[in-house]
């Protein structure tokens, strides 16, 4: 089976990349990815993305947090005793804060795990379908289509009012 062509249409107007992106979901070719170089809710919306995960990562990660912080405030107070005064040795009031600082640091690391995990980083596959002018002044819009549909891809991009990019096609070496 030969290899799929990428081709980018890359768009000076926002409105004309949320037209060509709804028009290609409805195309038989494959939508791939949008490059832009401002954060566009428009393009958001057209995209109909589902909502993220890494919030409950966040979330469970403090919940483990919270839990490990009083696991190891009770381990230590009744591992090495240090009575104050006839107070009890395992003290709520005090562990609380142990409790909370434990809950900032599982969040985050919770939140730095779902980040990595949700976004599959690090990822270099994209970069070889990459245009530098989408970091300025272009929207870029990446599509896949099969050799024979190449030049259906290309008007189609177009009749949309895009600038046509195509990709080379680069043989993938098997991943390990």
């Amino acid at each position: 089976m030969p290899p799929k062509r990428h081709i980018m249409g890359l768009f000076k107007s926002e409105d004309k990349v949320v037209a060509a992106i709804e028009a290609l979901k409805q195309s038989s070719y494959q939508f791939i990815r949008v490059n832009t170089p401002i954060p566009s809710h428009k393009i958001m919306d057209a995209l109909k993305l589902k909502s993220s995960w890494v919030g409950w990562f966040t979330l469970c990660g403090g919940i483990l947090g919270f839990i490990g912080g009083f696991v190891l405030a009770i381990f230590t107070a009744t591992r090495w005793n240090l009575i104050v005064s006839g107070k009890p040795i395992i003290a709520i009031v005090p562990f609380v804060v142990v409790g909370f600082e434990a809950t900032i640091l599982g969040s985050v690391f919770g939140n730095v795990l779902g980040l990595l995990t949700q976004t599959r980083l690090p990822s270099f596959r994209w970069l070889k379908y990459y245009d530098p002018r989408c970091s300025g002044e272009h929207f870029g819009v990446l599509a896949a289509c099969e050799p024979m549909q190449e030049d259906g891809l290309k008007d189609f991009f177009q009749k949309q009012g895009a600038e046509v990019r195509v990709f080379e096609t680069i043989r993938e070496s098997p991943q390990l």
